[in-house]
């Protein structure tokens, strides 16, 4: 059984400011360790439940923040950026099931921890066909395209209830309890390890159970629409090939999970260009 944790930072144990997730404040070095450390206790969970094979994603700023040479040697670890499938760097149809370790809500969530939607500078609002949703809605529907289903996620409890409404009956893992996008009651890394362990571990058998959700699976085609901050930002996003733009929202269509999810990924780097 394979598994892929694709990782964040926001979620992690601890965090509940922008100095704690951004390479070169002083905090950041801290964090780093404690996503490490997160992280390891999914891998030991996937392996105690019978994961033959574990592959991780780092998938906060530049894909550089776990610390390798403390990583649980039995999992392989994709980093640096950008990467073909950015966040979900892995993903194809050898996966069995996914974790989501350190997540967010999407932006506008209250009380939740450093909510954003991919970029905190630039988009407002994502829909996929539609559906409202975070970057855990676009990464669920990646892994949806090669027909692998999202079982477990950690993060604040408004990122986890997120998840869990859009995909189903995943395991959860709760970090922390927000009280506003920047302050958070917090569990200690000895007591969230081990709730991050049991919780994969209980993803990992119920899917070996027939037990997990299903994959998030769209209908095509698929249309991705981004509302962005301001109207230039919405200007350059709408550079990119055949979208289409109206005010400040600009959307492309593709027919399948991988067009779609690249095109994103471009939009959002011409906004941020200017």
């Amino acid at each position: 059984m394979k598994i892929l944790i694709a990782t964040d930072m926001e979620g992690i144990t601890g965090v509940t400011t922008w100095d704690q997730v951004t390479p070169g404040h002083a905090e950041y070095a801290r964090f780093r360790r404690l996503m490490t450390q997160d992280v390891n206790a999914a891998i030991r969970g996937a392996f105690e439940a019978g994961a033959d094979e574990v592959i991780v994603a780092d998938g906060h700023w530049n894909g550089s923040n776990i610390l390798v040479e403390e990583l649980d040697p039995r999992a392989r670890l994709n980093t640096g950026s950008p990467s073909p499938l950015s966040m979900m760097q892995g993903i194809d149809e050898s996966v069995d099931g996914v974790f989501f370790v350190g997540y967010h809500a999407r932006n506008g969530m209250q009380n939740a921890i450093l909510d954003h939607t991919w970029s905190s500078k630039t988009v407002a609002n994502l829909w996929l066909n539609e559906i409202l949703t975070g970057e855990y809605g676009l990464n669920a529907a990646l892994a949806g395209h090669f027909g692998v289903p999202v079982i477990m996620v950690s993060g604040d409890q408004t990122a986890c209830a997120e998840v869990e409404n859009l995909l189903g009956d995943v395991e959860r893992a709760v970090v922390k309890q927000a009280t506003g996008r920047f302050a958070a009651e917090c569990l200690p890394p000895q007591v969230t390890q081990e709730i991050i362990f049991n919780s994969a571990a209980r993803a990992v058998t119920r899917l070996a159970e027939g037990d997990s959700p299903d994959p998030f699976v769209l209908d095509s085609p698929i249309q991705a629409t981004v509302e962005f901050f301001t109207s230039d930002m919405a200007d350059r996003a709408a550079l990119m090939p055949a979208t289409q733009r109206e005010a400040t929202r600009v959307s492309l269509a593709g027919q399948d999970m991988v067009s779609v999810y690249r095109g994103f990924r471009a939009m959002v780097t011409l906004a941020l260009s200017g």
